[in-house]
């Protein structure tokens, strides 16, 4: 089945959306990266679509969905957690499970242990935990704030070649895909990658966004996290951290990947199904997956 582009107002800004698999009785909301787009979760969407319906949205400031006329105010995990909690209501989602890639793994977290508490079933956590490695942050901060332009979408391909080569292994046509769906053309022509720049000011108006451990202790559904083999962002110590408290994570690490596992691959699939299947046990081994 085709996936389907929507638009909602929530909280007063309209949010875009891909479902996949309409009509299926579970769902999944699957939430992408910090300057992603909801493309990101178009391989795995499609692969899960055959039993369940893929709710994929675009964050404000992301993609399609508005940008934010009040971006001190509005991002920020605390609104965007608001986003989503209208985004289920208005399309009746009583409970659902919840995959998330780096910020959208953290606004998962957020609301698992606070406003959705009882209405996220299971929580699958893409390279993010309750505290983030400072390298990492600074790293990203010195790309995402001010995103290039350039005169050619092949060069904007070669940007992001680089700059998310920790996804791991995507083929040619990955990289075109993540290219096309990730371009915004400027007033003067130029090419630049699909986002409010001002997301970034994230970091400065909410230092303390992403320091989670209290809410992570609080959340009592089935995790799991993975961690790309070489991540940045989410380190060791904090991902060993998980498996003992809060929701006593299963962790696995996936190999050959950085910050963060693209989600592009069979095994990653099939991990990830097994686990919102209900088989902690078949997801927990191996503790670490080839890319």
């Amino acid at each position: 089945m085709s996936p389907r582009s929507h638009y909602l107002v929530c909280h007063e800004r309209e949010i875009h959306y891909r479902e996949w698999g309409a009509g299926n009785p579970e769902t999944v909301i699957a939430w992408h990266g910090l300057a992603r787009t909801c493309r990101d979760m178009d391989d795995i969407a499609q692969h899960l679509a055959a039993r369940y319906r893929v709710i994929c949205p675009d964050t404000i400031g992301r993609g399609l969905s508005q940008w934010s006329p009040q971006p001190d105010d509005e991002y920020c995990l605390a609104f965007y957690a608001r986003l989503a909690v209208s985004l289920a209501d208005q399309l009746g989602l009583e409970s659902f499970h919840w995959l998330g890639t780096s910020m959208g793994g953290a606004i998962g977290l957020r609301l698992a242990a606070g406003a959705m508490r009882g209405r996220i079933r299971r929580l699958v956590l893409n390279d993010i935990g309750p505290e983030l490695g400072a390298a990492a942050v600074q790293r990203i901060r010195s790309y995402a704030g001010r995103p290039p332009q350039f005169e050619r979408v092949g060069e904007l391909e070669q940007y992001f070649r680089t700059v998310y080569k920790p996804y791991g292994s995507l083929s040619d046509q990955q990289w075109r895909r993540l290219t096309e769906t990730s371009t915004r053309r400027m007033p003067d022509g130029k090419v630049t990658p699909h986002y409010d720049p001002l997301m970034v000011a994230q970091f400065e108006k909410h230092p303390r966004d992403y320091d989670q451990w209290e809410a992570y202790r609080a959340i009592d559904v089935p995790t799991l996290c993975l961690r790309g083999e070489t991540s940045d962002l989410l380190l060791p110590e904090v991902a060993e951290a998980m498996r003992s408290q809060g929701p006593h994570a299963i962790v696995v690490e996936i190999a050959g990947c950085g910050h963060a596992p693209a989600l592009n691959v069979a095994e990653q699939f099939q991990l990830v199904e097994r686990f919102l299947n209900g088989s902690e046990a078949a997801a927990a081994n191996p503790q670490r997956l080839a890319r």
